[in-house]
């Protein structure tokens, strides 16, 4: 497998071998990034946390007061440029601010809405003017913002929207026509960005103000978690919208809402991990204190083992978090340097990545659901009660693996967009994979010893990769134009990649940090990999396995399942041991601080 000391692309790591110094990683935060994550921590301590009870019953006041005050310390303009209100940090700071904020319940998602699709379209799409009007006040908190684009028939097919826009007769506005649902932020916002299709079909963003005539919003929903974030559906009736508020291009508002989706999805995974992150501090503490047969109940195998897969999947997913956002702040760079605008550049970043963002929303949020799930079981009956913060954590959770996307969509465009770059020749896809079909003709080398350290770690996530060459190699040959319509087939697919990426995460922290203070100091974080890459190569056989046995058959199926055994095949390993060894770093830690 080639190797790359580059900058890599989008989907690239399925085929080109990645070298630990080429990502970042938790570890290397700075100075100023760590004031930032320490400052959100403070935030959510001081001014969110004594107030959720009151901030679930939705006190009027009470979570624009509270965004006004991150408003305040810098927290919800951090990449805003400084022309603009904000104070121009990288991405990845803003990505530890998405982290960090994440802890704070509906107050996270409040945050969330107003500083990504309730600032950012108009920061990346708005002329000077609205960005001199709007943004310099959304960055600050003065003004709170909202994005309105699911309707009640269009959630994932959002481009089959019905509100329409109208210019009027004398040129001068847009008349707004429709009705728009589960809008975040929608109960107390200032500024709404409204897509509509202007004549009926061309999709367009468009600036409305609260106090718009014609423009009302409806009661607050009443929500199975969050429920403190303000959640309204929005009307217009004849809304009248000064055509200088057009955002974007007249037709062009997927690509608004398409390059916003991409930086909304990493930043929710960011959020789901923070949630995890403090959910399990919690449930580490529960199990220290709660006693049971006379014994603290962190004392038991059983929960051990929970504790530490909690923190094992926490720990590869904020792994695989950083490593992406710092592939797009040097694809920034990038792009800045050939003359791309800074609205450009993190646009086109972030786009390069779309797969990875996808797989880091579908991940985290997978992670949080599982986190809060074993948090309740941990604390037994007690985690049924609205005493304890773990039984809002999980209500709380379960909406994240909907928006954004559901689940079930970004798995699928995981695979469509890979399949999409191989077919334009950005991703040399079908070379490497009909290189796996050639190894798996060949006699196996049962005499080859693998040297150096974590040598048997680097071969099994290159056969991990070839897993997904050799099972979405054979898929599109085998059913060519109709594979779109095999969503199961692309799901497994999708898991494959899902594992194996932040597997390979997981794997290259690791060495990083081993270079960096040495094997011995490192040796939690690596019962951590081995453990996970273990586990991986039984969920990447399965997902193979379900997928192969779709649509090959004959002799073809035989020499698959017989090259996917071979590729999964890990040596033997006391994952038992490893587990407890990260449970006990757990209990020392008081919490999770790997």
């Amino acid at each position: 497998m080639e190797a790359t000391t580059k900058v890599i692309k989008g989907g690239e790591w399925i085929i080109k071998e990645v070298p630990a110094d080429s990502i970042f990683i938790p570890e290397q935060f700075n100075e100023e990034q760590l004031m930032v994550r320490d400052m959100c921590n403070q935030f959510l301590d001081t001014e969110v946390l004594p107030v959720a009870d009151r901030i679930d019953k939705l006190e009027p006041g009470l979570m624009p007061g509270l965004l006004s005050k991150a408003g305040e310390q810098g927290l919800l303009g951090i990449t805003v440029p400084e022309a603009y209100g904000g104070s121009g940090k990288d991405f990845v700071t803003s990505v530890i601010v998405a982290d960090y904020l994440g802890g704070g319940y509906s107050f996270s998602v409040a945050n969330a809405a107003h500083s990504g699709i309730g600032t950012l379209p108009i920061l990346y799409f708005g002329t000077e003017a609205q960005k001199q009007k709007y943004v310099t006040k959304l960055a600050t908190g003065e003004y709170k913002g909202s994005y309105g684009l699911t309707e009640p028939n269009s959630g994932s097919d959002a481009l089959s929207a019905k509100t329409t826009a109208t210019l009027s007769a004398d040129g001068k506005h847009y008349i707004l026509n429709g009705q728009k649902c589960w809008i975040t932020n929608g109960g107390f916002s200032d500024i709404y960005t409204v897509f509509a299709k202007i004549d009926g079909e061309k999709f367009t963003a468009f600036i409305v103000e609260r106090g718009t005539e014609g423009f009302t919003q409806g009661p607050e929903e009443h929500k199975m978690g969050i429920k403190g974030s303000s959640t309204v559906q929005l009307y217009f009736q004849d809304c009248k919208v000064p055509v200088e508020n057009v955002l974007g291009e007249i037709g062009r508002g997927h690509i608004i809402a398409f390059n916003v989706l991409n930086i909304g999805r990493l930043k929710l995974g960011a959020a789901t991990l923070g949630g995890a992150r403090r959910a399990l501090t919690e449930t580490i503490q529960y199990a220290k204190t709660r006693e049971q047969f006379k014994l603290p109940i962190v004392k038991f195998g059983a929960i051990r083992h929970k504790l530490a897969e909690m923190a094992i999947r926490l720990w590869v997913g904020e792994t695989a978090l950083y490593r992406v956002s710092h592939n797009i702040d040097e694809q920034e760079k990038l792009l800045l340097a050939s003359g791309k605008s800074l609205s450009e550049s993190l646009l086109g970043a972030a786009e390069e990545y779309a797969i990875e963002c996808a797989i880091l929303k579908v991940f985290g949020s997978e992670v949080l659901d599982y986190v809060v799930d074993e948090g309740v079981q941990v604390h037994g009956g007690n985690g049924y009660s609205d005493e304890y913060a773990i039984s809002k954590a999980y209500r709380d959770s379960r909406i994240n693996r909907i928006y954004e996307g559901t689940n079930e969509i970004n798995r699928l465009l995981t695979v469509d967009m890979v399949l999409k770059r191989a077919m334009k020749g950005s991703l040399d896809l079908m070379g490497p994979a009909l290189e796996v079909q050639k190894e798996l003709m060949s006699v196996p080398n049962f005499n080859e010893t693998e040297e150096g350290l974590f040598a048997k770690e680097k071969k099994a996530i290159a056969n991990f990769k070839k897993c997904i060459l050799m099972v979405a190699g054979a898929a599109v040959q085998k059913l060519m134009m109709t594979l779109s319509k095999e969503q199961e087939i692309l799901m497994n697919i999708a898991d494959m990649s899902i594992i194996a990426y932040h597997a390979e995460s997981a794997l290259l922290r690791v060495e990083k940090l081993v270079a960096m203070k040495g094997e011995a100091a490192a040796a939690i974080q690596i019962d951590i990999m081995r453990t996970y890459i273990y586990d991986a190569a039984d969920a990447i056989n399965k997902a193979g396995k379900d997928a192969l046995n779709s649509f090959a058959e004959g002799d073809e199926l035989r020499m698959m399942n017989i090259g996917l055994k071979r590729f999964t095949k890990v040596e033997a390993f006391n994952s038992k041991e490893a587990r407890r060894r990260i449970c006990a770093q757990l209990v020392a830690d008081n919490g999770y601080k790997l």
